[in-house]
């Protein structure tokens, strides 16, 4: 029966007298620490129902709760995805709400996203850049505008565009550089500010011409 018994502790050494404690029995990586999701975790989370009736992104390993479409939101999104698949027609492919794998642990999941290729191109794999992303924003649209902008400056998308539902306006960043001082140590050199009177051109599709009015309701 002795052998079943847990075996008695260990009398611990102690370190010489005059020397840290701290140093002495320090673990090389401190404990606890975060743990960081990857896109695949992520992926297998959700077929397994964990997200069911919420909508979240992976962002450097952290799984972000974002606000649910709404009508008027999903039906911009219709319409922009409609106007885009007319510009961009063969060796290009429009992805709704699908996967960007920036890094192993960052996936945000832009509203639209103008990759290379065809869409059986990926069927196996996500994109891990994009030609022109677009976000629609109505309750999101700080976060848009602001840290997301930062996020894809640093994955070098060149062509990144906010469309405010609620005033009325296109947001077009470009020109990504890197700023010591801007989070992620990226941002966008130029940022227009488009009105319902203004016309805006894809730079991957230099001979098109879209007019924000045309992509608002």
């Amino acid at each position: 029966m002795s052998a079943l018994l847990d075996p008695p502790l260990a009398t611990p050494t102690l370190p010489p007298l005059g020397s840290t404690m701290a140093q002495a029995t320090r673990p090389s990586q401190p404990w606890p620490r975060r743990y960081r999701w990857t896109n695949e975790e992520v992926c297998k989370l959700g077929d397994a129902g964990y997200f069911s009736g919420r909508s979240v992104i992976l962002v450097d390993g952290v799984i972000l709760e974002i606000p649910l479409a709404t009508p008027a939101h999903d039906a911009i999104l219709n319409l922009l995805d409609y106007m885009l698949k007319e510009i961009f027609r063969s060796g290009y492919a429009v992805r709704v709400q699908s996967g960007l794998n920036i890094s192993i642990d960052t996936n945000p999941l832009p509203d639209l996203a103008v990759v290379t290729g065809s869409p059986k191109d990926y069927i196996t794999h996500q994109p891990k850049s994009a030609l022109l992303i677009v976000e629609v924003s109505n309750t999101s649209f700080a976060y848009d505008s602001g840290e997301k902008s930062n996020l894809y400056a640093a994955a070098g998308i060149i062509d990144y565009w906010v469309l405010d539902l609620n005033d009325r306006q296109l947001f077009v960043f470009r020109e990504p550089i890197a700023d010591s001082e801007a989070p992620r140590g990226y941002r966008y050199a130029s940022i227009q500010t488009l009105t319902t009177a203004d016309a805006i051109t894809p730079l991957a599709a230099p001979e098109a011409s879209i007019r924000v009015a045309d992509m608002l309701p």
